[in-house]
């Protein structure tokens, strides 16, 4: 399962806040980034937990011609920070990297991965930080989002998994 709704907040130091909502039916493999484990993703058999690697099958070019299908990862981030437009751009272009730490591949033509940004406040902080926030935010979001995917039409969520199995989540 790779299916889920995810969300995370990192405040910066002065009181800034940014948030990332996830909402995660990603083609790729979705990888914790702490330690580059697939979590989530193609399954080598429908009974399965071995994962296939979706990025070393596509690079081995061992894919059925009707590989795919219609896949996406939408992401919104939302700050308390006063942005312009051209920040907010900046913003969303470092939070996309959020999605690079945890879905590989991510972007592919399978794909319509997108980061929106919206900027609801009027505190200072700097785009930098902003962006940083950002893209752990998503990143972040992005793995609660498939950790805590119940089970749904068949297709075994995580969250059954780890019920199951006894096994313990590391989100928060």
């Amino acid at each position: 399962m790779k299916a889920g709704i995810g969300c995370w907040t990192e405040e910066l130091r002065g009181g800034t806040r940014v948030a990332a909502l996830a909402a995660v039916n990603a083609f790729g493999d979705v990888r914790d980034p702490t330690k580059g484990k697939i979590i989530a993703g193609a399954r080598a058999a429908t009974d399965s937990w071995e994962f296939v690697d979706t990025a070393e099958t596509m690079k081995r070019e061992t894919v059925r011609p009707n590989f795919g299908g219609t896949s996406t990862v939408l992401v919104v981030v939302a700050t308390d920070a006063s942005l312009t437009k051209d920040e907010a751009q900046r913003v969303a272009k470092m939070a996309s990297k959020g999605m690079e730490r945890t879905i590989s591949p991510a972007f592919t033509k399978f794909d319509g991965d997108i980061v929106f940004v919206l900027s609801a406040g009027d505190k200072s902080a700097e785009v930098n930080a902003v962006g940083a926030a950002a893209a752990e935010a998503v990143a972040r979001a992005i793995v609660r989002g498939v950790t805590q995917a119940e089970t749904l039409a068949g297709v075994p969520g995580l969250k059954g998994r780890e019920k199951s199995s006894g096994e313990t989540s590391r989100t928060s």
